[in-house]
C-alpha cells in the first residue's frame, strides 16, 4: 500500500472504527488503544492538571527516533484518529517491505492526547485556560512539562506537532480549502533556513508530493513567524528537524473523516522518507512552492441579497457548541458587506432577494440563523450532520 490509490482504498481495513467525529475524549482513546495494547508499549509519561495519564504508544526499535504529538489542543482530534489507523495499517501489514523498514529504521514515541482536559472540555486551551502551544518557554502547566521531559529524555531526531485549522483557510488565493497544511517552522526571528529546518523542509517536500496526487491543489503551507513560546519553534531551535501539521477542511467533511485519511496518508509517507532518507533528495524549491494558507473561506456565502434596501454579501460561519455531549455548528452571520472577497464552502446566488430573520427583522452581524427568510420564504441553514 505505497500508493496514495493503495492506502486511501483499503483504509477502511485498518481505521479504527470507534473513533468517530469532532469530540474524542479519555474515555474514546482507552478504547482505541485495547487492540493496539497486545502490538505495542503503551506507557504513562505524565498527569495532566486533573490527573488524567498522558499516555505514550512507543514503536519500532530503530536508530532514527521520531516524536510525535497530538491533542495539544483539546478540540483538535483530527491526528488524533489518524495515528491510531496509521499504527493499527503498520500492524497489519508487517509484511510489507516499507513497513519493515520503517520498524527496523525508526523508534516512534508518539503521544495520542497531551491534553486530556482539554479533550474532556472541547477547548483549545487545558483546564486553566492556557493555550499549551504557548507554553514552550516559560513551561507553567503541568502537560507542558510532560512534553518538555519527553523530548530531553527521548532526544528524538525529528519531531511532528500535530493540530486542526479552522475552515477558514485556503491554500494560496485560488479556491482551495486548505486540507492538509504544513509548516517547517522558524528557528529564530530572521527565519534562518538551517540544516535542522532544511531536513523538516525536505520532509514536508515529500508529503506534499504524494498528497498532490490524491487533493490536487488542496496543500497549504502555514506561516513561518517565529515566537519561541510556540512548541515547534521551540524545539526547531534546539536543532531538532520539527513538522508542524494543521488538518483542514475537506469539502461536505465537517467531521474531519475523509481528512483523517489524508493526513494518516502524508504521516506514513514522512516516515518513508526518513526511514530511506529519500527526504535528503527532495528539492527545497518545492516547499517553497506549497501557496501559503489563507484565509479566504467561510462556510456558506450567501450572495447578492438585500438587507436595508442595499444589495450585500452575508458570510455565515460555524461555531462549535457542545449540546447533549456530540458537537454541534451553529451558524451566525460573521460580516455583511458589499463583494465580500470571500470563497464559500457552500455558495447560494439569491438573486436580490430580500433577507430577514425569522421574526421579520433585519438580519445583523453576530445573529444565530438556523433559518432566515428570502422574499418571506424560508430558507433552512443546515447545520452539517453528526452522526
Amino acid at each position: 500500500m505505497e500508493t496514495a490509490e493503495e492506502f486511501i482504498g483499503n483504509y477502511s481495513q485498518f481505521k479504527i472504527d470507534c473513533l468517530q467525529g469532532r469530540l474524542i475524549k479519555y474515555d474514546n482513546l482507552q478504547e482505541a488503544l485495547v487492540e493496539l495494547k497486545k502490538v505495542y508499549e503503551i506507557v504513562e509519561i505524565g498527569k495532566s492538571f486533573l490527573n488524567i495519564p498522558i499516555q505514550a504508544i512507543k514503536v519500532g526499535s530503530g536508530s532514527k527516533k521520531i516524536l510525535a504529538w497530538s491533542q495539544m489542543h483539546g478540540n483538535e482530534t483530527t491526528t488524533t484518529k489518524g495515528l491510531l489507523d496509521f499504527l493499527n495499517f503498520l500492524n497489519k501489514n508487517r509484511e510489507i517491505d516499507v513497513v519493515k523498514e520503517i520498524f527496523r529504521q525508526c523508534t516512534l514515541l508518539i503521544i495520542p492526547m497531551l491534553n486530556p482536559d482539554g479533550a474532556a472540555r472541547y477547548t483549545r486551551e487545558n483546564v486553566n485556560k492556557v493555550d499549551l502551544n504557548r507554553d514552550a518557554l516559560n513551561l507553567h502547566e503541568p502537560e507542558s512539562k510532560v512534553l518538555r521531559k519527553c523530548f530531553e529524555d527521548f532526544k528524538p531526531h525529528f519531531c511532528f506537532n500535530l493540530h486542526d485549522q479552522r475552515t477558514i483557510f485556503g491554500a494560496g488565493e485560488r479556491k482551495f480549502p486548505a486540507t492538509i497544511s504544513f509548516l517547517a517552522p522558524s528557528m529564530d526571528a530572521k527565519r534562518t533556513v538551517t540544516k535542522e529546518r532544511k531536513k523538516a523542509m525536505q520532509i514536508i517536500s515529500a508529503m506534499n508530493m504524494e498528497l498532490q496526487k490524491i487533493i490536487p491543489g488542496q496543500i497549504g503551507r502555514f506561516d513561518d513567524s517565529f515566537n519561541i513560546n510556540c512548541t515547534g519553534d521551540f524545539f526547531q531551535a534546539q536543532k531538532v528537524p520539527t513538522i508542524l501539521v494543521e488538518c483542514g477542511h475537506f469539502p461536505q467533511d465537517y467531521l474531519r473523516e475523509e481528512t483523517r485519511k489524508f493526513f494518516a496518508f502524508s504521516f506514513f509517507i514522512g516516515l518513508r522518507s526518513i526511514a530511506t532518507g529519500r527526504y535528503d533528495q527532495e528539492n527545497l524549491e518545492d516547499y517553497l512552492q506549497i501557496p501559503g494558507n489563507e484565509k479566504s473561506f467561510r462556510d456558506i456565502m450567501l450572495r447578492d441579497v438585500v438587507i436595508n434596501d442595499e444589495t450585500v454579501d452575508v458570510a455565515i460561519q460555524y461555531s462549535e457548541k457542545i449540546k447533549a455531549g456530540e458537537v454541534s455548528f451553529e451558524p451566525r452571520v460573521e460580516s455583511i458587506g458589499k463583494h465580500l472577497n470571500f470563497f464559500g464552502h457552500e455558495e447560494r446566488n439569491c438573486s436580490g432577494k430580500e433577507v430577514k430573520k425569522i421574526d421579520g427583522t433585519d438580519l445583523i452581524e453576530n445573529d444565530i440563523v438556523e433559518v432566515i427568510l428570502l422574499n418571506k420564504e424560508k430558507l433552512s441553514i443546515k447545520s452539517p450532520d453528526i452522526p
